[in-house]
């Protein structure tokens, strides 16, 4: 894929509107465990990753049609282009909702959240051969103080985590693949920015990868309907959130902000991820914070912020 050259970078004061809606993106996302947790007890992990998943790309095909009658010279994607959206969403949805939904039912709930630390690397890995994004030193400084603040809150984790345990690497290596197919489909749809809106660029992919799980959503769990029907209040609040905000809503402010940011500084707010499941649990679940919570929270902050404002292609 060739280098991406976007001439349109935001003026500095705009970058604390970029902050806050990453950060509202990766509250969305720290809030799907727990949705999850409410709909486990009645559909199977497929069903869980991939019904939410359809009801989006039904509820996004009016937007794009919308979208198209208000530029009517956009031109519909060629055979070629509809490639690139089953490699975004083949390779990028599909491997991530399932491998992330699929693993944290076969493995430690520690294990996946020390696991889902590898993103922001994978991504800027990815970034910089696939797009051609340099790694600056101020990157790699603030990527390694993410790092080391996420792993300072998950102390308790860390000493809990049994990676190598046999009972448990089928569920870690669908998790780490989850992680992988998260991180492409953030560079890769980083590239397809040049041609489509973001819109375009969701729902494409998203047909492509509804069309991809259909099959194995059949194969393995063929009576996830009529259980669907069996959900109670919050159950139902709870798949509404998973199809509404998190397939749709937190994707479309991600997107938006990729056309302005780089991938690699875009990515790096995921580290606000265990923060913001450390403030639900406060608020949801009457948990507590440590001190090393309290500290490692305060360095992915801090490494968030110094990106943010003082890389040159964020605030050029």
């Amino acid at each position: 894929m060739s280098e991406v050259t976007n001439d349109t970078h935001p003026h500095k004061g705009r970058m604390g509107w970029f902050l806050l809606l990453l950060a509202l993106t990766n509250l969305i996302w720290a809030a799907q465990g727990s949705a999850v947790k409410y709909l486990e007890a009645h559909l199977g992990p497929i069903a869980i990753t991939f019904l939410p998943f359809y009801v989006a790309t039904l509820l996004l095909i009016p937007l794009l049609f919308w979208n198209r009658r208000h530029n009517p010279n956009a031109a519909w994607p060629s055979l070629s282009d509809w490639r690139q959206f089953a490699a975004a969403g083949i390779g990028g949805q599909v491997f991530a909702q399932l491998g992330m939904t699929w693993g944290i039912t076969k493995t430690l709930a520690s294990n996946a959240a020390i696991l889902n630390l590898l993103i922001p690397v994978i991504t800027a890995v990815m970034a910089s051969v696939l797009l051609r994004e340099r790694m600056t030193k101020l990157r790699v400084i603030c990527l390694a103080l993410g790092l080391g603040g996420v792993l300072l809150m998950s102390i308790q984790d860390l000493k809990n985590s049994t990676f190598l345990e046999s009972s448990y690497l089928v569920g870690n290596m669908l998790v780490f693949c989850g992680c992988a197919g998260s991180a492409f489909y953030n560079v890769y749809c980083k590239g397809l920015l040049e041609r489509f809106q973001e819109v375009e660029i969701l729902i494409f992919s998203y047909i492509t990868a509804s069309l991809a799980s259909l099959p194995v959503l059949l194969w393995k769990e063929p009576d996830c309907l009529g259980r669907l029907t069996q959900l109670g209040l919050s159950g139902w609040v709870a798949f509404i959130f998973l199809a509404i905000f998190m397939y749709v809503v937190s994707m479309l402010l991600f997107f938006y902000v990729l056309q302005y940011l780089p991938v690699t500084i875009a990515s790096m707010s995921l580290y606000l991820v265990p923060i913001f499941g450390v403030i639900l649990a406060i608020v949801l679940l009457g948990e507590h914070l440590n001190t090393f919570a309290i500290c490692g929270a305060a360095v992915v902050l801090v490494s968030t912020v110094l990106v943010m404002k003082y890389d040159p292609s964020a605030s050029s």
